[in-house]
């Protein structure tokens, strides 16, 4: 489990084609603390560790994975979101991010408002009807409040320390970001539809 608190922006060092696609990552994590299997969110995609050394480590991504989130859009010098995963005791500054991609979505607007950034965002339409106003979703692995649903459109404001801590600040107009609904939202709308009430 993650909280959607962004602690590092990694780089994509390298990527081999194997069985499945192996991919090492730049960090400025003490890559000394990070135990072999160990789960961390890569712009909102839990990969697990299958090899590391001083400030890197590497994961590896099944077909599916590369076919259901942005990965297979990434390249060597690819600047990614990184979370390590959340030990209990941990402050939940964000909310309960599991690492489970629902989509891909993508950027539609930016646009100055104050010190932050309006964003606005589309979703696939089968995952508009989980994103609900003052609501929480996580894009690519950052925790969001939604400020306003228009369809499968949504904004969210983004604080400059936001937009300097994660991979939101070299975004533009049609960059594809990996989508999780919120956890609670999902349950919800399940238990709605198993007692007829959608």
């Amino acid at each position: 489990m993650f909280t959607g608190i962004v602690t590092d922006i990694g780089r994509v060092r390298s990527i081999e084609q194997r069985g499945d696609t192996r991919l090492t990552i730049e960090t400025a994590y003490d890559t000394a603390t990070i135990a072999m299997g160990a789960s961390i969110a890569h712009s909102g995609a839990c990969l697990t560790v299958v090899d590391k050394g001083p400030g890197w480590f590497a994961v590896e991504a099944s077909a599916e994975t590369l076919a259901c989130t942005t990965l297979g859009d990434w390249r060597e010098g690819s600047a990614i979101n990184l979370e390590r995963a959340m030990k209990v005791g941990d402050e939940l500054g964000g909310h309960i991010v599991s690492g489970h991609v629902d989509g891909v979505g993508q950027v539609v607007t930016m646009a100055k408002e104050g010190d932050s950034v309006r964003f606005t965002f589309e979703v696939p339409a089968n995952l508009a009807r989980f994103i609900a106003e003052k609501g929480s979703v996580a894009l690519n692995g950052v925790s969001l409040t939604v400020n306003e649903v228009d369809g499968n459109r949504f904004g969210c404001n983004l604080i400059q320390h936001t937009l300097n801590h994660t991979t939101f600040g070299a975004a533009e107009p049609g960059t594809r970001i990996n989508v999780e609904i919120d956890m609670l939202a999902r349950y919800v709308a399940r238990l709605t539809e198993t007692r007829g009430l959608s």
